[in-house]
This record gives C-alpha cells, sequence and structure tokens, in this order.
C-alpha cells in the first residue's frame, strides 16, 4: 500500500501535469495556462473538501463494511446465494481487509490533503473541519486493525515505508488533534465556506460540537482499560462547548440524485438502482434482529426493513447457514428508515448515537446530568431519526413495556450494568448504521446476552475482535508490517478491550 498520490482520481492528474512540466522552461510561446488542467495550484482545498466529505460518508455506507453489518447481527445472505465461506467461518486470510484498507487510506490522504492546502491558504476553519473527518476515520480504522501507520503515513516519498504506530498511540494523538480542529474552528471563514462545507453548510459552532462528541467517543471506547482516567479530556470537552445535541445530525449531501453514480452512497449500495432493482440482492435482514425486535414489539423494525415481495411478515435470514435460508422475493430487504431515497442525506454521524455515548458517561460520573433522561432522549431520537410515526410516543410506549428498555430494569444497578443496558439500546438504534461502533461495543462490554447472532458457520462461538493487516502491506510495507508481531483475529485484542 502506498502513502502519497494514492488518491488516483486527483492525484494522478495533479502528478502528471507536474511531472510534464519540470523538464522545460517556460518560454514566450507559453501564452496561456489552461484553467480547466488540473494542477497542483489550482487543485485547492475548496476543489477538495467536497468529493473527501462525500467519500466520508461513502466509507460509512460502504459494502466493504458489510461483513461487520453481517458479523453484528444486522444483516445476512438470501437463501439463493452461496455462503461466502472465510467470512461465515471468521476464517480470514491476509487478503480479507486489503480492499477495506486502501479505500480509507485513500479518503483520509484527501483529508490530509485538503487539511495541508488550507493551512497554506490560511483556511483555519476548512483545514479544523477536515481533520475532524478524520478523526472519524482514523478512530474506525484503528478500531479495525488495530496498530496502522498513522503518524508517518502521506509522507510522500520521504517516508514510502512508514512505521506502525501503537494504537492507543493513536488515540492519544487523536485527542490532540481535535483539540487543535476546534481552536482552527475558532477562526474566520472564508465567505465561500457555507457552500464548500457540504456537511455543516458552514456552521462551525456544529463543526465543534462533532469535534467533542468524537473526543467522547474516544474516551468511551477506553472505559475498560484499568486505570484509565478520562478526568483532563473530558475537562477540554466541557470547556469547548457541548456535544451533539437533539437533531444535530452530521450527514453529507452535495446534491445526491436518482441517477447512476449519483445517488446517496448507502442507499446506492443497499437500496434501488436508478431503474427500481434491488442494488444488493443477496442482502436481507438477520433473523436474529428480526426476532429481537418482534419480542418487545419494537416499531423501528419496519423501518430497518420490508415485507418481503412475496407478502407476509418481515423475514430474515440465518447468517451463515449453508441451505435452507428463504429465498431472497421471501425474505426481507432493507425498509424506508434507511434507504428512503435515493437522494437522501448520507449520515456520518447521527444525533442520537452521541446520546448514547452521553448517557454512558455521566453514568459512569464522568459528566454532569440525568443518565436516565439522557438515555431515554437517546431512544427517542433513534425513533424520530428512523421516521417511526409519531415518535417521541412510540418511544416512551416501547421503554416503558420493555425491560430490555425501562430504565428502571437498571436503575438500582452497577455503572457496568448501566453501561451495558445503554449500549445494548445502542446496538439496537444502530443496525445499518454503524456497524464499527456496534461491534466495538460488543467487544468492550459484551452486553449482548443472546449470542443468536454468531454465523451459523462459525469456526469458533465468538466474535474476531479484529481483522489482520491487510496483503498488500506485507508486499509493498513488509518489514513494518512483520514488526507487529503475529496477529490473531481471536486472540489479539484491542487495547481497549478488558
Amino acid at each position: 500500500m502506498k502513502y502519497f498520490n494514492i488518491n488516483r482520481r486527483l492525484c494522478v492528474a495533479v502528478l502528471a501535469v507536474i511531472v510534464a512540466c519540470t523538464g522545460c522552461k517556460k518560454s514566450f510561446l507559453d501564452v496561456n495556462d489552461d484553467p480547466n488542467r488540473p494542477t497542483d495550484a489550482n487543485m485547492t482545498a475548496e476543489l477538495i473538501f467536497p468529493n473527501a466529505a462525500h467519500n466520508v460518508g461513502a466509507r460509512l455506507a460502504s459494502a466493504n463494511l458489510r461483513f461487520l453489518q453481517n458479523w453484528v447481527g444486522y444483516f445476512a445472505q438470501a437463501g439463493d446465494y452461496a455462503i461466502i465461506q472465510d467470512e461465515t467461518s471468521y476464517i480470514i486470510s491476509f487478503n480479507f481487509g486489503d480492499v477495506l484498507w486502501e479505500n480509507e487510506y485513500n479518503v483520509l490522504f484527501d483529508l490530509y490533503l485538503t487539511k495541508q492546502k488550507a493551512q497554506a491558504a490560511g483556511d483555519s476553519v476548512l483545514a479544523g473541519a477536515s481533520m475532524v473527518l478524520s478523526a472519524r476515520l482514523w478512530q474506525d480504522m484503528v478500531d479495525i486493525f488495530g496498530n496502522i501507520p498513522y503518524s508517518k503515513a502521506f509522507q510522500g516519498s520521504i517516508v514510502a515505508q512508514p512505521s506502525y504506530d501503537k494504537a492507543q498511540d493513536i488515540y492519544t494523538a487523536l485527542q490532540k488533534s481535535l483539540d487543535s480542529a476546534i481552536i482552527y474552528l475558532q477562526g474566520t471563514p472564508k465567505t465561500t465556506f457555507a457552500t464548500t462545507d457540504i456537511v455543516n453548510k458552514g456552521d462551525v459552532t456544529l463543526w465543534t460540537k462533532f469535534a467533542n462528541t468524537l473526543k467522547l467517543r474516544l474516551l468511551i471506547r477506553q472505559s475498560q482499560v484499568n486505570g484509565f482516567n478520562p478526568a483532563a479530556e473530558l475537562a477540554k470537552i466541557q470547556a469547548n462547548g457541548p456535544i451533539l445535541q437533539p437533531g444535530d445530525n452530521i450527514d453529507v449531501n452535495p446534491g445526491y440524485v436518482n441517477d447512476v453514480n449519483k445517488q446517496s452512497p448507502f442507499y446506492a449500495n443497499f437500496g434501488f438502482t436508478p431503474t427500481g432493482s434491488q442494488a444488493d440482492a443477496s442482502a436481507r435482514a438477520n433473523s436474529y434482529f428480526v426476532d429481537l425486535l418482534n419480542s418487545t414489539n419494537d416499531p423501528r423494525l419496519s423501518r430497518y426493513y420490508r415485507a418481503p415481495s412475496a407478502g407476509g411478515a418481515i423475514t430474515g435470514c440465518v447468517y451463515g447457514l449453508a441451505a435452507g435460508n428463504p429465498v431472497g422475493k421471501k425474505s426481507s430487504y432493507f425498509g424506508p428508515g434507511l434507504v428512503g431515497s435515493a437522494t437522501q442525506d448520507q449520515w456520518i454521524f447521527p444525533a442520537f448515537e452521541c446520546r448514547f455515548l452521553e448517557a454512558e458517561a455521566i453514568a459512569r460520573g464522568w459528566l454532569p446530568g440525568n443518565a436516565q433522561a439522557t438515555y431515554e432522549s437517546a431512544v427517542k431520537e433513534s425513533f424520530t431519526w428512523l421516521g417511526v410515526p409519531d415518535a417521541t410516543t412510540a418511544a416512551s410506549t416501547y421503554m416503558s413495556g420493555n425491560a430490555i428498555a425501562n430504565w428502571a430494569t437498571v436503575a438500582a444497578s452497577s455503572v457496568l450494568d448501566q453501561a451495558k443496558f445503554i449500549a445494548n439500546q445502542k446496538y439496537l438504534a444502530l443496525c445499518g448504521i454503524d456497524p464499527v461502533e456496534a461491534w466495538s461495543d460488543i467487544r468492550r462490554l459484551d452486553m449482548l446476552t443472546d449470542k443468536g447472532y454468531i454465523s451459523a458457520n462459525a469456526s469458533k462461538p465468538t466474535l474476531p475482535v479484529r481483522i489482520l493487516l491487510p496483503q498488500s502491506e506485507y508486499t509493498s510495507n513488509g518489514d513494518n508490517a512483520r514488526a507487529q508481531g503475529t496477529i490473531s483475529q481471536f486472540d489479539t485484542k484491542m487495547f481497549w478491550q478488558p
């Protein structure tokens, strides 16, 4: 894997022009510069940022993460498709994460380039926004792979084979980067920022709230680390202003339309083509999750999935089952809460996810507030975000009528039990939306007592705790990759796992 000039959409064109021009002098025949020709000079941060921001959303909606949607019990394969042996058995190879790794680093390079160019142009606000989006992806990469190249990535030919940073060190660095981003966001935005910013439409306050939320997310992930003390970082969060509040959804939308390669990313991958066909005919509801929501009459079920084309009730498939699952037309595809429209905003961080983080932080005594009220606000926000009819009333009815959702169940319980209770409800709210967060909570808290999400074809009755470093790293950055030692998808835990 290369860590420089890896964005082929942008940088190959720029590099070609630079190379072509280095061996010649400008002469009197060079009367004009072609403004339509991409060069390093005219490819500004303002031009790069919208595409990078779109691709952050696209990464979260990517089919590259479908294995996690399957692993945590959200998705499964229809019965008319053969199961994927390595994925469903959890016996994965070093090739398993190749495409995911390269695609994530491509987007991170775009954001890095945006930051560098924005800083050079004196545009601190755009630089800060790029740093916030970068932190969102960097944490996911650490939580999936563990140690990765971070501080030496994107150093061009100076460091063609970057060393790896420890996962815990990257977490610390991300906190510092977000601190810097918050300072940068206090600058004066350019008059063009509102149109360049296809995420928050120029709302700098919302960017700062998002940065604070990501800082809290980094802290919550380390909650089970012995001796971990979040006090200093929590003080910064409180000093810098609030985290995301109800309705503060972080989304991206450059103007999606129902056309080829122009649809909202999740809709394009798991919704419908411009001609109305299912975008992924093999992807279906997981029977584990369907049964779980049916057992509590959770109205979000019909927002996550839709009844099969053959009619009847919402029907899932057993993940990893080699034979016997209902075929596509007799099993449930994704519903209007996830795939409502080709023009829908692509989520980057829904407000309800932040509310669950805050509820856990309050329950742990990290932040002031009422854990029950914040938790109940998170559930209501989930119902609202998914478009459940009469969402507030429906959420209240759901919580009061089910022990797994009623705060009274854990009101007198330990902090750990309350954290697991909150994380369980966060899991129910994240179907299709953020499988990395759900997987991380399972690894951190093991809050799902029913292990029915485990693949029917699993070699071990437990989820992998990571995926392996990609084969491309052992090929192109071998010494540094091998320096990480022997890695097991089952036994080499993340530093924040108990």
